[in-house]
């Protein structure tokens, strides 16, 4: 690691180090390279396959299990089931998404991944079932420590794990019962087009994605024209809907029963490695705080100057952020408050920028939004962005990074067995860098522009928490209902997600016709309760920040954090901080952050004698 504080190179707009570099992983999409390491990665695969499939000494001696984790450990870190080629293809398709020939190959080392995948799961399978008398006398093996949470891991979803059988015919039958219905759906909705009003104040044929985005938009005859449009195409697809909604629902209620979970978001939890309490207490203590989101959407009816927010005009802009910021100057704020927080950031930003581990600027087929990929715990980390000079680029340059320093922090710290972070703290790093730039940018900014962007970040905040539990306790809903009655109609599942849509919105925002239909694209409902990490994750960072703020000493332990990834649960990671994560106390302390923000933006309108 580059241990040097120099202010961090970005290159102009077309220079070689704006752009991933992938010579690390190949020189080019046909390096001869690829099918000799395709073989290593086979070869090795099925050598650790051979050794371990017949025996089962290392499921009662510690010392022998100690000897085939560091086996498994070696082959994750060195090979995984796909090696540098499956990351490589996945990131090229991300640079271009037109390539059918980029699509093919990547489709090919994901169908050779998936076969060794199948092939090793017996490893893991076979330590679940170990004989709970055996555990403690295993996980107290001084040798193991590098491995214990884990097996612990691992026996925790042992009372859920089935035959090795059972379990290869769940992941076959995954495709036909789970993601081909999704498929369905959004593929109906992709092949959307229709007239719309545009910016330049013409018609103009659009797709279902712009006419998303569309209804953000700052003048009401293009949002609303949008909304419309959009509002037809969801009634359109009502039927297909409720039929893919129903079926996936009766799937995860199959496999819930066969596994014997007592709760429909249960195994997200164990997946999640965090406790039922502790979700439990966050959207308890959100639930309670729904008073925050309706008084902003009040705030933001009055800025606005309507007595209502209709349902599709609750993100719509508030004021104009005319300041332009390039590459340049985003990579040097960032730097700058970054390495201020604590100089290994700095010395992360660095060594990404100079060795060409960000693509920055939009290109045709390049995929859209922005991501930071890790795979194995040798290769690099890359970040996809798609800079425009906004305001809002920097601060999605600094959540990335944000993940990036994670990546770096838990590299140099962990095993290839624990490089990872659980979901449900999984956002911290990102949202902790990216409020810490924005205060920086505050700082700087007139009044007008202030409120502005204070309140864009309420958008952003509310969202995150506020709807992402009602969106959790929807689901809940959705769940408890059709295991009651076996069907939903498409009107029952439309007065269940308007339900609690309005109850963290609150009176200001009117629950107009059509938005009972939303559900429809919302594609995390058929992820399953993975919607309460974004709240956990932010009011995680809000609840760090704030100690930062008040201790900039605590910083140490903010990496303490961030290094630990997989090694431990969320519960006792924060614990060694002196954190109780499963105290409303806790959720609370983030919760009045977003309200000091509230209030903050409020008193400000005010000072403008905007409200």
């Amino acid at each position: 690691m580059n241990k040097t504080h120099k202010k961090a190179r970005a290159g102009k707009k077309g220079m070689h180090n704006d752009r991933w570099n992938l010579k690390t992983l190949f020189r080019s999409d046909n390096d001869p390279r690829m099918e000799e390491e395709r073989k290593r990665v086979k070869k090795t695969s099925y050598e650790f396959i051979e050794k371990w499939r017949s025996r089962t000494d290392y499921l009662e001696d510690p010392a022998v299990l100690k000897e085939a984790l560091d086996d498994y450990e070696d082959w994750k870190r060195s090979y995984g089931t796909d090696g540098n080629e499956g990351y490589y293809f996945y990131l090229r398709t991300q640079q271009d998404k037109n390539s059918p020939v980029l699509r093919a190959r990547f489709n090919k080392i994901e169908e050779f991944s998936r076969k060794i995948e199948n092939d090793i799961q017996f490893f893991c399978l076979r330590i679940a079932k170990i004989n709970p008398g055996h555990h403690s006398k295993l996980l107290s093996y001084p040798p193991l420590k590098p491995y214990k949470h884990f097996i612990e891991r691992i026996f925790d979803e042992a009372a859920y794990v089935l035959s090795e059988p059972e379990e290869r015919i769940l992941n076959f039958k995954r495709s036909t019962s789970y993601h081909d219905w999704m498929k369905l759906t959004s593929g109906l909705l992709a092949k959307e087009e229709r007239y719309v009003l545009l910016e330049n104040g013409k018609k103009g044929l659009c797709p279902f994605s712009k006419i998303v985005n569309l209804v953000n938009s700052r003048r009401k005859k293009v949002r609303d024209s949008s909304a419309l449009a959009l509002n037809q195409i969801l009634e359109k697809h009502l039927d297909v809907a409720e039929a893919e909604l129903n079926a996936v629902l009766a799937n995860k209620k199959t496999d819930d029963e066969l596994r014997g979970l007592s709760r429909p978001d249960l195994m997200r939890h164990i997946s999640d490695d965090i406790e039922s309490e502790i979700v439990d207490s966050l959207i308890q203590s959100v639930s309670d705080r729904f008073d925050i989101s309706s008084r902003f959407y009040k705030l933001k009816a009055r800025l606005l100057k309507v007595k209502r927010l209709r349902y599709h005009e609750r993100n719509v802009d508030y004021g104009k952020i005319r300041k332009e910021y390039t590459y340049n100057d985003a990579i040097r704020i960032v730097h700058t408050v970054l390495n201020r927080l604590d100089s290994d950031f700095g010395s992360i930003i660095n060594t990404y920028v100079q060795n060409g581990q960000l693509d920055v600027y939009p290109r045709k087929g390049k995929a859209g939004g922005a991501f930071c990929a890790h795979h194995l715990i040798g290769q690099p980390t890359y970040i996809l962005l798609n800079h425009t000079d906004k305001l809002q680029d920097v601060l999605t340059l600094a959540h990335e990074l944000g993940h990036g320093i994670n990546n770096e922090l838990m590299r140099k710290t962990q095993n290839a067995l624990n490089f990872n972070t659980p979901l449900s703290t999984a956002e911290v790093a990102s949202t902790f860098m990216e409020d810490f730039v924005l205060q920086d940018i505050l700082e700087e900014t007139d009044d007008e522009l202030k409120c502005a962007v204070l309140v864009k970040k309420l958008d952003n905040d509310i969202s995150t928490v506020f709807r992402q539990v009602a969106c959790y306790k929807f689901e809940q809903e959705l769940h408890h209902e059709f295991r009651k009655t076996g069907y939903l109609s498409k009107h029952e599942i439309g007065r269940l997600f308007r339900k609690h849509m309005s109850s963290y919105m609150g009176r200001a925002v009117e629950q107009s016709d059509g938005s009972e239909n939303w559900w429809v694209y919302w594609s995390h409902i058929r992820m399953f309760f993975y919607v309460y990490s974004y709240a956990s994750g932010l009011l995680i960072s809000k609840s760090l920040q704030s100690s930062v703020k008040k201790d900039p000493k605590f910083i140490k332990k903010v990496k303490g954090f961030l290094s630990a990834g997989m090694s431990d649960s969320p519960q006792n990671i924060f614990k060694k901080l002196g954190i109780n994560i499963t105290r409303k106390e806790f959720w609370n302390h983030g919760l009045n952050e977003v309200e000091n923000l509230l209030d903050q933006t409020t008193e400000l309108a005010k000072k403008l004698n905007k409200i």
